[in-house]
């Protein structure tokens, strides 16, 4: 390989299009989810993609995202009121079960994905069943299926079990093969850190646990190869696409993980994330649209196929 003077790498950055031309990480729309929350009205002045519509509202957002070219959302529900067992998560009158028929009915095209865990339904905020002051693995599987169940029942064409427990996905894919839905595949948080990035999720979902915190079920943020048998054995379980999130502080595990498998990898890209570069873009510290084009970039650069962000309907309007 030659030196310089007669390699100038400087050449092919010498203009826009040059640069355009030569690019090796490009984003796409389609890659991209959009997060909504549908419950009793919360508005967030400061973060609207962290936004809580009512289903009347959710459709007329929707109607303006479809204008603008997105493509997929996914759903997180927040049910009036909430219990120990997470009724609202599998009811079939609920609030995300409600959502997707009247999205559905709307919006043929639109790819709707549903979050599957009990966090937003239960009145202590973990997301299984909770006895003698621990989550219980195993009783918690069956309340996930029903849940997965009755989304893709309502017109979900994708299920996205977020819980982390132990086998909800092979729990999962047991029951929608059974109930007729052999076809529905499923987008397992393989890889969920318990993360400090959460925060402004779980004021929008209502998900904080009242006691204690998740770590003894959501990942350990130091460790990836644990990572890479989370996404093992839920590939084996019959997972259709592996996620990891966070997405930013999490770059390194996205790249093992796409090496490792073959199938497509999601990454979510969190409200901790969008509300960083948010806080600093309102104090003038930088421009708000060429970090979140950086940090999305650097997302799909890592390996990421699919990309849940906040940023999707600005992304609309950027691209």
């Amino acid at each position: 390989m030659s030196s310089y003077p007669e390699t100038r790498l400087r050449r092919l950055r010498k203009s826009p299009a040059l640069r355009s031309l030569v690019r090796e990480t490009r984003l796409d729309l389609d890659d991209f989810v959009f997060p909504l929350f549908v419950g009793p009205t919360l508005r967030n002045d400061e973060l609207p993609a962290m936004s809580r519509f009512s289903l009347e509202e959710l459709v007329v957002e929707v109607e303006e995202l479809v204008r603008l070219g997105v493509k997929a959302v996914l759903l997180f529900g927040v049910p009036d009121e909430k219990d120990e067992e997470a009724t609202g998560a599998y009811d079939e009158d609920g609030i995300v079960q409600r959502a997707v028929r009247e999205l559905r009915r709307r919006f043929a095209e639109l790819v709707l994905l549903t979050d599957v865990c009990l966090c937003e339904y239960t009145s202590h905020g973990h997301c299984g069943v909770v006895r003698d002051g621990e989550v219980d693995n195993d009783e918690t599987l069956s309340l996930l299926a029903r849940t997965a169940v009755s989304h893709v029942d309502a017109g979900a064409d994708a299920v996205c079990p977020s819980d982390m427990m132990d086998g909800r996905v092979r729990a999962i894919r047991e029951a929608l093969d059974d109930t007729g839905h052999p076809g529905t595949p499923i987008v397992a948080y393989s890889a969920k850190y318990a993360s400090a990035f959460y925060g402004p999720f779980r004021e929008a979902a209502e998900s904080a646990p009242s006691f204690g915190d998740r770590r003894a079920y959501q990942m350990d943020p130091p460790n990836v190869r644990e990572a890479l048998r989370e996404c093992e054995l839920d590939v084996d379980e019959g997972a259709d696409i592996v996620m990891v999130k966070p997405a930013l502080p999490y770059l390194d595990v996205i790249r093992a993980v796409r090496e490792a498998f073959d199938l497509p990898v999601a990454a979510y890209s969190v409200s901790g994330e969008y509300a960083m570069v948010k806080a600093a873009a309102a104090r003038g510290w930088l421009d708000e649209r060429q970090g979140a084009l950086e940090t999305l970039t650097a997302i799909k650069r890592a390996g990421a196929d699919v990309i849940v962000s906040y940023w999707t309907k600005e992304l609309a309007q950027w691209l």
